[in-house]
Parts: structure tokens; sequence; C-alpha cells
């Protein structure tokens, strides 16, 4: 059964936070190195999409421990891979061999879990990069952009063409800030899937802030929607920003305004001064078990702070569930 077969019968979980995860291992500047070619005078550390190429078996246990944890769709290590981001490591000329990478670990995982009774799908993380399409980088130039259209279209284009050859189910554009990238990633999604003949689900994952409804560069959800409206999206959601109970009213606003499945995987609860996530699995599980049992969602899952503990708590909450109707 494919994603779109399944998410029509039960609430679908998705995996957690990678960052934290990665965190966990203590990984050195070698460990991100490992046996590539790269600049002695930079460090490495940050980017944890290069772990594909430098450290595959630490992604495949993360992709692993979510998986067993009772995840059914992980998505891929792929965050900042394509060639906007990566050029703050000089590294665009891999960007293309990450995506690729992060795919092939991602599905070889996923495979290794699937059973008749319980497929499991890889949705290939596409992130909003450390650039814009719409905001100027000088306050005294409004019009002024350090990139074009075109260019970020060329990078997420290389990006989706990659994760699709290397077996994604579906594409996941999360932790949208700026809704002109985010276009420009369904563009550049549903370009390369027309050049292969195939259609997969397009999943949008919106980050809010000051806890209201408005995106970081000032858009409401109201408005989002409709930008996005005359695109074919197989779901809608939330992540990352706050934790559960902050993002409620926004998630009803979008189960109840929306024609299409809801997804929520929120942070552990707001950054601590020391930048830790203070709600453990026994605070986030009953508030996300709330979203489940009033029938707002069809997706749950993580984002920062977040373990394979809280998707193991997801499993007892979304038995015998319904999920969300879109109307």
């Amino acid at each position: 059964m494919t994603l779109k077969d399944n998410i029509k019968e039960r609430i679908l979980i998705l995996d957690g936070a990678m960052g934290t995860m990665i965190q966990g291992y203590n990984l050195t500047e070698k460990d991100f190195r490992g046996e590539l070619e790269l600049l002695q005078m930079l460090n490495y550390q940050g980017n944890y999409d290069m772990l594909n190429l430098s450290r595959p078996d630490i992604i495949e246990d993360i992709h692993r421990r979510y998986l067993e944890a009772g995840a059914d769709i992980i998505s891929t290590n792929t965050f900042s891979a394509q060639h906007v981001s990566q050029g703050d490591y000089h590294m665009e000329h891999l960007s293309r061999d990450i995506a690729f990478a992060g795919a092939k670990i991602a599905r070889k995982c996923a495979d290794e879990y699937t059973t008749k009774d319980k497929p499991r799908f890889v949705a290939g993380s596409i992130g909003p990069t450390n650039k814009t399409c719409s905001m100027s980088p000088d306050v005294n130039n409004p019009a002024k952009r350090d990139l074009t259209y075109d260019t970020f279209f060329n990078a997420y284009s290389e990006q989706v063409g990659a994760m699709i050859e290397g077996g994604i189910d579906a594409i996941l554009i999360e932790t949208i800030f700026n809704t002109l990238n985010a276009k420009v990633a369904i563009d550049a999604s549903l370009s390369e899937m027309k050049k292969r003949g195939i259609n997969l689900p397009i999943m949008l994952s919106v980050t809010i802030t000051a806890l209201s409804d408005r995106t970081i560069n000032g858009q409401t959800l109201n408005t989002f929607l409709a930008s996005i409206s005359s695109y074919p999206i197989f779901s809608v959601g939330l992540n990352c920003s706050y934790g559960a109970e902050q993002m409620r009213p926004y998630i009803k606003e979008l189960a109840t305004k929306t024609p299409y499945y809801i997804s929520i995987h929120p942070n552990a609860g707001l950054p601590n001064s020391m930048g830790e996530y203070d709600e453990t699995v026994d605070i986030m599980i009953p508030q996300i078990a709330s979203f489940v049992n009033e029938g707002l969602v069809n997706i749950i899952g993580g984002c920062c702070g977040t373990t394979e503990e809280y998707i193991a708590g997801y499993t007892k909450i979304v038995e015998k569930k319904k999920p969300h109707l879109p109307y």
C-alpha cells in the first residue's frame, strides 16, 4: 500500500528530530570529515547532512531507532542538502551526492522494517535554506536579493531529483518561514516528478513565531494557505516553533480551513536559557494525544528535542483512533 492509501485508514507516525539524535553521538570534526577531500581551514561539525557521506552508519542507526520505536515515516537527513546551504561549507559540488545518499540510506532502513501489515515510508526532507527569495539582506535597499528564483529552483531541483532517484515516497518541505522559498521548492518538485512521470505526495510544514499564526517573515496562516491553494498539496501542518500545546489553536485552524491532511511535529517545548528542551515524554504525549482524540491530525511526529522515546509513546495513543477527515 502507498502512503496515500495508508493515511486514509490510520494516523501515521513521523519520526522525531535528526539533529537532536546526532548530537547524542558526540561526533568530532574527524567524524564529519571522514575520507572526504575538504578545506583544512573550515570547521564542518555543524553540517549534519554531510554525515550521509562521511558517517552513513550513524544516520542508519538513527533511522533504525525511530523505525524500531514504531515510526511509519522516516525523513531523510537532507534538510540542507542543496547547493545554496552547502555553499556555507564550500560543498556545493557535493550537494547532489549528499541528497542522493540521504535518500538511499533512509530507503534501505525503511525497507528493512517494512511488513505486509506495517509498510514504512520515506519522506525527502527539504529545509528553507539559509537565504530567502522575498526578503532583502539590506534594510536600505528593499529590492536587493542575494539570490534569484532561478538559483533556488536549480538548487531544489537538484536536491529533489537526487532524492527521487534515491527512493523517497514523499516530499516534505518543512520549517517553512518564507512562502516564496516554499513555492520554489514545490515548483521544483513538480518539475522533477513530471520529468520522471511520477506523482509523489507533497507535504508542507510551516513554522510560526511569537505565539501567533504568523511565519517569521510576517505572513499569516490564512495568507499562506491562499498562496499555495493552486498546488496539488497532500498535507499541511506545523513543525518546530513551540511545543504541542502552544500549537493547538493553529492546528485547529488548519483542520477546519483546509482540504488537506494535517500534520504536526512540534519541539519538545520551548528551548530554555541553555538551548535545551524541557518537555519530557510524559509531558508531551498527553498533549499530542489530545490532538489525536479530537480528530485534528493525520500525521504526528517530533521536531527539536524529541527522540525515539517520544515516537514510541505515540504508538500507544494512535491505536484504534480515527484520522482527521479533510473536507
